[in-house]
């Protein structure tokens, strides 16, 4: 799903971003319910970037990427924790892309978001390739989002990956360990 974002463009630098696990939800510009084999997920647009809502029958998790006024947890490269049977791991990365790269890049995420069943990408308005988009999925009982966040002005473009789910025991691993 696409959609125009009706508000002014908040959070104008990569840098601002900021990450936080298990905060309560925030207002958000545009959502999108999804129900993925029993893992029921809200994928939201804020003003801000973005917040995944999961709950399934173990537990639930929201994760917060976005300009978060006061936070004091940067976004970090990658993260890992473990609550009971759960693990989360999360990861991001910045991509510096040249003016012409970046809209291309931009019209290349925004063709792959818009029209997926999972998907939810939200242009700001005054700029196309200033978005953020969200893609999620189910595998081998675990659920997956990527997001991105684009910030034109500067050439960046934020990419994150998150896993959630039942820890796999080390005995269900490949041989390669992955």
């Amino acid at each position: 799903m696409l959609t125009t974002l009706k508000t002014a463009y908040t959070d104008t630098r990569a840098a601002d971003l900021a990450w936080a696990l298990g905060r309560e939800p925030l207002p958000a510009l545009a959502s999108l319910d999804l129900e993925l084999a029993g893992a029921k997920m809200q994928l939201r647009l804020l003003g801000a970037s973005h917040q995944v809502l999961l709950e399934e029958e173990r537990g639930s998790c929201s994760e917060t990427v976005a300009c978060i006024p006061g936070s004091s947890t940067p976004l970090p490269l990658g993260v890992a924790k473990r609550k009971g049977d759960w693990e989360y791991e999360f990861a991001a990365r910045v991509e510096v892309l040249t003016p012409g790269s970046f809209a291309g890049r931009a019209q290349e995420l925004l063709a792959l978001v818009a029209d997926h069943p999972h998907g939810l990408a939200g242009v700001f308005p005054g700029n196309p390739h200033a978005f953020t988009a969200l893609l999620a999925h189910r595998h081998e009982g675990q659920v997956h989002w990527r997001t991105w966040h684009a910030y034109p002005q500067e050439g960046h473009l934020v990419a994150t990956r998150t896993r959630v789910g039942v820890r796999v025991p080390t005995s269900q691993l490949s041989p390669s360990g992955m």
